[in-house]
């Protein structure tokens, strides 16, 4: 794809980096991209699997590498209070698209009380309410309101983790219209109902490295399906 105008085209190992046996590069995931790399598309791409399968730490490399702060924000937000990602972002070089947006988004879920203070300390023009006295659910969704507004390149590391039902299908919506307006979307999620929307590419993280996969094949869609059905079958193992 030559001409491609979506921000990031192409996710690969930088020149010159050797796969090594060491955390990250033993994660499947990382490992598959740091040998094979990895395309991604325009529009929204969900990357889905259990926990330490490798969708955080890849997010959040994607995101730093775009040159956004490990802990959230926009492009030229520095916000540090203290490190705690991995080394992946350094080892990592992403293709951009001919002439595509540089600004871009890292919203993850921990970090977000930090990043409430941030925009305290640091007012822009926006006008922005005081984070700290909504809910934390009421948080997340405002700053969807007044931050995914923009076409360049969101990263979101399990956003439903602060959401309601109500306000995860909210969610799908802006997703819905970020893609619309020619944003590109990488999130980390657990949610069936996130990483429901049409339309999107959705990339299945596990022991087997990184597939792609439809949303009915997914094990959290079979899974929450199940237990929906009869949550008694699994309650009476652990009960």
């Amino acid at each position: 794809m030559p001409f491609a105008v979506h921000p990031v085209r192409r996710v690969a190992a930088a020149e010159g980096i050797t796969v090594s046996g060491a955390w990250p590069h033993t994660i499947p995931a990382v490992r598959q991209i740091l040998l094979d790399g990895l395309e991604l598309k325009p529009g929204v791409t969900f990357l889905v699997g259990e926990n330490g399968a490798g969708k955080s730490t890849l997010v959040e490399a994607i995101a730093i590498a775009f040159g956004m702060s490990p802990e959230g924000g926009s492009t030229g937000a520095r916000l540090t209070t203290r490190a705690s990602e991995s080394s992946l972002a350094q080892d990592l070089v992403l293709t951009r698209g001919a002439g595509s947006p540089r600004w871009g988004f890292f919203l993850r879920a921990e970090t977000m009380h930090g990043y409430y203070t941030y925009l305290e300390q640091n007012p822009g023009p926006r006008g922005d309410p005081n984070f700290h006295e909504l809910s934390h659910g009421e948080g997340f969704l405002e700053v969807l309101r007044s931050r995914f507004d923009s076409p360049g390149l969101y990263c979101l590391d399990e956003p439903e983790s602060a959401l309601s039902f109500s306000s995860s299908l909210a969610l799908v919506g802006v997703l819905n219209e970020l893609a619309t307006a020619g944003a590109q979307v990488i999130c980390a999620t657990h949610s069936p109902i996130v990483c429901s929307l049409p339309g999107a590419t959705i990339l299945e993280v596990g022991d087997w490295g990184i597939r792609k996969a439809a949303w009915r094949e997914l094990e959290i869609v079979k899974n929450w399906q199940a237990y929906l059905e009869a949550p008694e079958r699994y309650l009476r193992n652990i009960l």
